[in-house]
């Protein structure tokens, strides 16, 4: 309004007619103080960050303060407590937990996840489970999304044929920490062992793992499909537990040493073993754990 008589040198009056705007609108002076009601939402929202307009609504009635649920609702928009806010997830304390060479087979599980894009910028997760005692590959899921549910599904599938673990070791990702995997370990006695935040050092097995699959496969090939992924880590992985010799053991495979820990299960570890080149189907049906 100030710009229009200032710029066409006209009253106050032609300016309101022209704006179609009536003059005691203009002389408007608001009488509302909403700065109490600003500094206890405020309050409420630094205290309990959680809760929403009709508890914090109650909470300032319980105080005794008689303000209209109107206008504490238009000062916590005003202040935008609406909108969704996204909290920082706290962590319980992690522990430094020193990692251990096991002697037999199913006393120690990694698992972790991998991120790769198909040509079309679809991305998709790896969900890779590795045997602590002979680095054998154990899963390698694919898929666009894999949920806690998702996890759960495929630990329940490897113990079916591979015999329950001791303990799963995990980073802090938030698959790993959902109450669904938790409880499922907890009902089954399994220990789930999370490393500290940042210290990926703390879950090598794994970590050793992914960085041979990055680059055998996912750094190695551009993908149209999930499919090609699936069967490309399939054949990666049968390579990697039946052919492929591993420094860590001795120049022997994962299978190898499977069945090195079996013979010596059944003190029927010969005194000089030889490297034994096998299939999984040749022992899949013996009792692993």
């Amino acid at each position: 309004m100030d710009h229009l008589r200032a710029a066409f040198q006209v009253s106050l009056g032609r300016a309101c007619d022209v704006m179609d705007l009536s003059r005691s609108v203009y002389y408007y002076q608001s009488k509302k103080d909403d700065h109490a009601v600003i500094e206890k939402l405020q309050d409420l929202a630094e205290k309990r960050p959680t809760e929403g307009f009709w508890k914090m609504y109650f909470r300032i009635r319980k105080e005794g303060l008689l303000w209209n649920h109107k206008r504490i609702h238009r000062v916590y928009k005003y202040l935008k407590l609406n909108l969704k806010r996204k909290g920082k997830r706290r962590l319980p304390a992690r522990i430094l937990q020193p990692l251990e060479a096991v002697s037999h087979i199913n006393a120690s599980w990694s698992m972790d996840f991998m991120s790769d894009s198909l040509l079309s910028g679809r991305k998709f997760r790896v969900l890779n489970l590795l045997d602590d005692f002979n680095r054998e590959a154990l899963a390698i899921e694919v898929d666009t999304s894999l949920r806690a549910e998702r996890v759960v599904r495929v630990l329940e599938q490897v113990i079916q044929w591979r015999g329950k673990p001791k303990r799963i070791r995990v980073d802090n990702g938030p698959e790993f920490i959902s109450s669904k995997l938790c409880l499922w370990c907890e009902e089954r006695s399994i220990q789930l062992q999370f490393i500290q935040p940042g210290k990926p050092t703390q879950n090598a097995y794994i970590e050793r793992f992914n960085g041979s699959f990055r680059r055998d496969v996912l750094d190695a090939y551009l993908f149209e499909s999930l499919i090609q992924v699936r069967i490309l880590a399939d054949e990666w992985m049968n390579d990697y537990n039946y052919d492929r010799p591993h420094d860590a053991l001795e120049g022997r495979s994962p299978a190898d040493m499977l069945v090195v820990d079996l013979w010596k299960t059944r003190n029927e570890f010969p005194t000089n073993p030889q490297p034994v080149t096998t299939t999984m189907n040749k022992f899949s049906n013996l009792e692993l754990s």
